[in-house]
This record gives C-alpha cells, structure tokens and sequence, in this order.
C-alpha cells in the first residue's frame, strides 16, 4: 500500500510537466521543408545563343546582335565577312543628315578591291522575318532585291518606309537582320562625321563622309550580360495580350 500511495503520488508530481511539454511543442513553427523553400523560384531563362559582333571602327566600338533564326541567309553573309576577316578594312561611307531627323542612317561596305566580295544573297523581307526596321536596326543595303553583298544601314531612327508592307514601297523593302546593343553613342559620332559637300551621286550627294571612318576590326564576340531587348521582332496581337495580362 505504501509503494502504491508513492507511485500514485509521483504521477500527480510529473502529470503538470509532461502537459506543459506538450502544449510547448504544438507552439513551436514547424520549419518548411526544403521543396517547400524552392517552389518558388523560377525556372532559369535559355541562354541567348544569337550570335554578337563588335565593330572595332576609327571612334569607338558598336556591337550588334544578329537574328541568325529570322534572317539566316543575311545574318550568315554577315558572318561570313567577320569570320574570314574580310570585314576587316570596310568603311562607313555614308551618312544621311540631308535627309532630316527622321530618315537618320549610317552606311557601311566595301569600298576597296570588290574581287572579295562573296556572291550576292537572296532578299529576306521583313514580312517574312518578322522583323522591322526600327531605330537601331541593322538592315541589309541593295539596288534590287537579290543583289546585295556587303553593304549594310545601321538606323539611328524609325524608318518603317524601308519595310516590305510599307505604304508607296517596293513591297521588297531592306532586309533587317539584326541591331546595335552597345556602342550607340560611337554609331552617333559616326553620323555626326564631317561630309564632304560634293562627293556622292544622286541621293548620296552631299551624304559621303570625309574622311570614311574604318572598321578595324570586327570579331565575334560573347553576349552581353545587359544586353538590351531591341526593337526589330514585331510584336504580334497575341504579344500584346500577353503584356496586357501581365500588369
């Protein structure tokens, strides 16, 4: 009787105890679990594997990126000059401040020996690539369509008159195949060149710089880290609806 009376009497010493671990234990947060912590993060954007080329010119440096998908027979001539350093010597020429600040333009090319020149390459029009010449385009320069080689616009405006479904246009345009993501600022010094007053022909009169500014060199080179969106992608209806639904 006296073991009982002790045993019942240390149960009433440790019941309050073992209550008060209880109820510490249902106040104490459970920490989330690891896949919870992650569920969250977003899942890693695709690398940008369109191909960048910088400019080494006589002012400074323009890199350029290239839409090798949407235009791949102009982006591949492109390349095809910097890979074989034939790019290397070609001149920005031309520069077309006579015609207001809406058509502003810079032209480069080959303007020494033209038995380097590659074949000429078949026109890629906007209303196929899906692209726009838009102020920082990189468009392919021609007589007709079908015969451009080495010359080439960087736009430093909107130039729509140069798409294919232009209004009053040729319905063939210039081809748009890629845009300035660095090195504006050189692409503007270059505009603001001093002009020779009588060389040129026809349009380009009054438009040829003096002296021609050279492109050094022009190498591919990585992407850059904050390397802007751009302009020249046309933005679809179903473009639209997707901003709109984000805000």
């Amino acid at each position: 009787m006296l073991a009982l009376g002790y045993a019942l009497g240390m149960l009433m010493i440790f019941l309050p105890l073992l209550t008060l671990a209880a109820q510490s234990i249902e106040l104490t947060p459970t920490p989330p679990s690891p896949a919870a912590a992650t569920t969250s993060v977003g899942v890693p954007a695709a690398p940008d594997t369109r191909p960048y080329v910088a400019l080494a010119t006589d002012l400074g440096t323009i890199t350029v990126r290239l839409e090798d998908k949407r235009a791949p027979v102009t982006a591949a001539n492109f390349l095809r000059y910097v890979d074989t350093k034939r790019m290397d010597g070609f001149k920005f020429y031309r520069a077309t401040r006579t015609w207001g600040p809406d058509n502003r333009l810079i032209q480069a090319g080959n303007r020494g020996n033209a038995a380097t020149n590659f074949l000429p390459i078949k026109h890629e029009p906007t209303t196929a690539t899906g692209l726009t010449n838009c102020d920082g385009a990189l468009s392919m320069a021609r007589l007709n369509p079908g015969d451009a080689t080495t010359d080439f616009f960087l736009l430093l405006s909107d130039i729509k008159g140069f798409d294919a479904d232009a209004v009053g246009g040729d319905g063939a345009g210039f081809a748009v195949f890629g845009e300035i993501v660095g090195g504006r600022e050189v692409a503007e010094k270059i505009f603001d060149a001093p002009l020779s007053p009588t060389a040129g022909d026809g349009a380009m009169k009054g438009q040829i710089l003096e002296p021609m500014v050279t492109i050094r060199t022009a190498r591919r080179v990585p992407a850059p880290a904050n390397a802007p969106e751009g302009c020249i992608v046309k933005k679809t209806a179903s473009d639209a609806a997707t901003g709109a639904s984000a805000q």
